[in-house]
């Protein structure tokens, strides 16, 4: 299989001898004038040798790379890495009567640099991030299909919010194989409601299971806010552990009732859970203090490119410092930083300049991250995103 030519700089390629996935356009010296967008690409040195294909974009990250060899990027590629993908999972345990949901595909994690897959009692939802992922859309869900085990019944592709905009692909959310039959998954035994059609990412944060469990732990006999609701994953984790009161807060009032639908699902007509459509930072402006003693803070991403690092930790600084104030004493506090682009440390930082501000004693507990369904491929440590800590305030 022949495709189109990238050749690189003298020097440049150090980065793939080194299985870094992520080819940038200031690395290459020469390319194919027909080259266009999602195109597979072969990759060349300066003195001819042959890196590796991957797909090209227009951009800073010019070629996701696939293969770091002649391997051709055909159905057959994507069945062996979704089956090895499949098989980390089972390995971890993950395919259960008690849990039906995980990410099969966490893009470079798993090899498949712009492509997330994720599986929701027989559906998978596939999000692309490339235009490459984009066009090979219909043979990755082929290759789904052929998994071993009968997994799946339905996928659904969902990038109309993912891809470049600069692409022009014009991508339609869809059905590609099936239809709809159920909405309704299970994680650790608790059910949900996953709204793929219309909700965030692809329609729940799977990667927040490992650290609702523990949430689970801590809850028994406290009074829970859970602030960023969406769909109440939190929430209902920390009734099945015993909270006395748990109010979930999120802006949008859709998430509101994918909330209280999912309280519904596995605490049908329990009293303990009441949740809010409010602002976050005007919630905690006006709750009383020591009206809780767990409460987490799970936003969405404050900085989603490094331009905006800066005003992130800011607002991680600002957010922290209220649920600090307010907090009780004795009470435990799980936050977040879901933002890439900001480091475990500066997250560290801000935390740590919000609890000096309040002149509270604060000990970290846990030191959280994303879980094992969503890799992080050794060469490649950009894949790290999801920071937490668990914190002790007196």
């Amino acid at each position: 299989m022949t495709y189109k030519k990238i050749t690189l700089h003298r020097g440049k390629e150090s980065s793939l001898e080194r299985f870094h996935p992520w080819v940038f356009s200031g690395a290459i010296a020469q390319f194919d004038n027909s080259i266009e967008e999602g195109d597979l690409v072969s990759v060349y040195t300066h003195d001819a040798k042959l890196m590796g294909n991957g797909h090209f974009q227009i951009g800073s990250i010019a070629v996701r790379m696939l293969t770091f060899d002649d391997t051709p990027i055909d159905t057959a590629f994507f069945v062996q890495r979704l089956t090895n993908a499949l098989n980390v999972r089972k390995a971890l345990g993950l395919l259960r009567d008690d849990n039906n949901s995980f990410r099969l595909v966490h893009g470079e994690g798993d090899f498949l640099p712009g492509l997330v897959i994720d599986i929701y009692d027989g559906t998978a939802v596939i999000q692309a991030h490339s235009p490459g992922m984009h066009f090979a859309r219909h043979t990755i869900a082929e290759a789904l299909m052929q998994m071993p085990g009968n997994l799946l019944r339905n996928v659904y592709y969902k990038s109309e919010t993912t891809l470049p905009y600069k692409a022009q692909l014009d991508p339609e959310n869809q059905y590609l194989i099936g239809q709809y039959d159920t909405d309704v998954a299970v994680e650790n035994g608790l059910k949900f409601h996953v709204d793929w059609l219309k909700g965030q990412k692809t329609g729940f944060f799977v990667d927040q299971r490992e650290n609702r469990r523990l949430l689970e732990q801590f809850s028994h006999g406290r009074r829970v806010l859970n602030m960023f609701c969406y769909t109440g994953g939190f929430s209902f984790y920390a009734m099945r552990g015993g909270a006395t009161l748990v109010h979930s807060v999120d802006s949008s009032a859709k998430a509101i009732k994918l909330t209280r639908d999912n309280v519904e699902l596995n605490f049908p007509g329990d009293s303990r859970h009441d949740a809010f459509a409010e602002d976050a930072f005007k919630f905690l402006d006006n709750m009383e203090r020591d009206a809780y003693d767990l409460i987490i803070l799970d936003p969405p991403a404050f900085a989603k490119h490094k331009s905006a690092v800066k005003n992130a930790l800011i607002g991680y600084r600002k957010l922290n410092a209220k649920a600090f104030e307010k907090i009780q004493s004795g009470g435990i506090l799980f936050t977040f930083s879901c933002s890439q682009a900001v480091s475990k440390e500066q997250f560290r930082l801000a935390v740590f300049s919000a609890a000096a501000q309040s002149r509270r004693r604060v000990r970290i507990l846990h030191q959280l991250t994303q879980p094992a369904d969503h890799p992080i491929n050794i060469y490649h440590p950009e894949g790290e995103y999801l920071k937490g800590l668990v914190l002790y305030v007196e």
